[in-house]
Parts: C-alpha cells; structure tokens; sequence
C-alpha cells in the first residue's frame, strides 16, 4: 500500500504502542487521526504530527460514529486503521481468603467491562471503518489495511488473566474470518499479539518488577520497545500480501503460569 497522503485512524492512539504508530505513519506521510479517552495527551500527540484528535470511548456506538466523522471531516477517509485501545484487570476466577475462608469470583461486571472495551470494541471499530473504506476506489488493487492488537496472553494467559486473555483471544478468533468477509472488496487485515512492552503502564512497576519482567525473554533479553511494534504494523500495512495473519512480538517468550 502507498502512504504518501492516506488517512490512518488509530484507536488509543495517545501512548504507549499507539502513539508509537502513529508518529512512524506521519514520518511515512500519512494523515493521523487519534482516537484516545485521555484530550491532553491525544490533543499533544496529534499536534506533534499535525495529525487530528477525538475524544472516542470505543465502548460507546454513539461515540464511534462521531470520532469517525469528526477526523474524516479534517483528513478525509481513512485506508487505514490500527486498534490500540485497550484495558485489563487481573483476578482470578475464584479465590479464597486465607484467614477468613470467604471465598469470591472473579466480578462480572469487569469482565463485560474488559470484553466491551477490548473485544467488541475493537469489532466495533472495525465494521464502521471498513464500512467507510468500501466507498474508496481501489488504490494498486487496495481499499484498506486493519491491524488488531491483541497479546500472547491471548495464547499463553496466565493465572488472573481469565478476563484478559479471553478478549484478546477473541480478538486473534476473529482475525481471519474479518480478514476472509473483507477480502471481496480489497481489506486486508491482521493482528500482532505484543509480549512484554515497554508501555506507559508498565513504566510504573518499579525497576526490580521490569527486570524481573525483561530476564524472562529469551532473546534479546528486555522489553520490547513501542518502536518495534510500529516497525511491524507498518510492515502488515505496506506489504500487499499480509493478510489474516496473527503475529507474535514478543522475544521468543512464553508466558509461565504464574
């Protein structure tokens, strides 16, 4: 796919793996828009790369359809679009208090929570904008490129990840298929499953926790860099002829159970 001048919408687009990829799609000369919950970092993001913000909940259909407007007033319709929104909470499914014997289930209404914002919100953002691409004429035989972000939990979920695993499971799940319904009208999508990155929310573990982290790693032995996920979506982007597949980023790790 040429970049030069196409319109990318990415969702969580204000830090960490989503901010990373929206600066290396503006250094390619693309036109971002941002959808992110978080106005002051999204707003400082898409100034830097003279892209667009909007203030989207991914959970919310209402909001969808108004981020999608809103940065397709600015920048035209997008060719691309990376879903980087994302959340977890860790629990187990049951668990017992070891003084008081009380025993508790993992809650439901977090679990729906991080389905809506992971899973079907990442669905959600797919429809409408391939919807919005099937208006576009063929650029090289082309309309549009999705990338999914899921993560090796989704494949190697460990002991509280229950929640977790299980969205972005459904994430690597629907790949194909998405892939498959979109091929007629020239959509091609994939999803990078990320090990352990170097995120804003893993920046706030202490450093014992991230070397910790990093040494299980085989090869090289740290965390990943938001950089190299960029690196790989732009690949999945460019390359014509990736398509349904889920790509693991992740140094060779597999996740232990604990």
């Amino acid at each position: 796919m040429k970049l030069d001048g196409v319109t990318a919408i990415i969702t969580g687009g204000a830090s960490g793996l989503g901010a990373a990829i929206a600066r290396k799609l503006a250094e390619n000369g693309v036109k971002v828009g941002i959808f992110d919950l978080n106005e002051d970092l999204g707003n400082a993001v898409a100034k830097e790369i003279g892209g667009a913000f909007a203030k989207v909940n991914v959970t919310s259909e209402a909001e969808v359809d108004a981020g999608f407007a809103a940065i397709r007033e600015k920048l035209g319709q997008e060719r691309i679009l990376v879903n980087c929104a994302g959340t977890g909470k860790a629990g187990k499914t049951v668990s017992r208090d070891r003084e008081t014997g009380e025993i508790k289930h993992y809650p439901l209404a977090d679990y729906e929570m991080i389905i809506q914002i992971n899973l079907i919100g990442t669905f959600r953002c797919i429809a409408k904008s391939a919807a919005g691409m099937l208006t576009l004429d063929p650029i090289d035989g082309e309309r549009g490129a999705i990338i999914n972000t899921a993560s090796v939990a989704a494949e190697d979920g460990q002991v509280g990840q229950a929640a977790y695993a299980s969205s972005k499971g459904g994430v690597v799940g629907m790949t194909l298929p998405v892939a498959r319904d979109l091929a007629q009208e020239l959509i091609r999508v994939n999803t990078i499953l990320p090990g352990i990155f170097d995120t804003p929310l893993l920046q706030r573990a202490p450093e014992k926790v991230k070397a910790a982290l990093a040494a299980q790693v085989p090869n090289p032995s740290r965390l990943g860099q938001p950089e190299e996920y960029a690196s790989l979506a732009l690949e999945m982007i460019r390359n014509g002829y990736f398509n349904g597949e889920d790509v693991r980023l992740d140094g060779a790790i597999r996740m232990a159970p604990r």
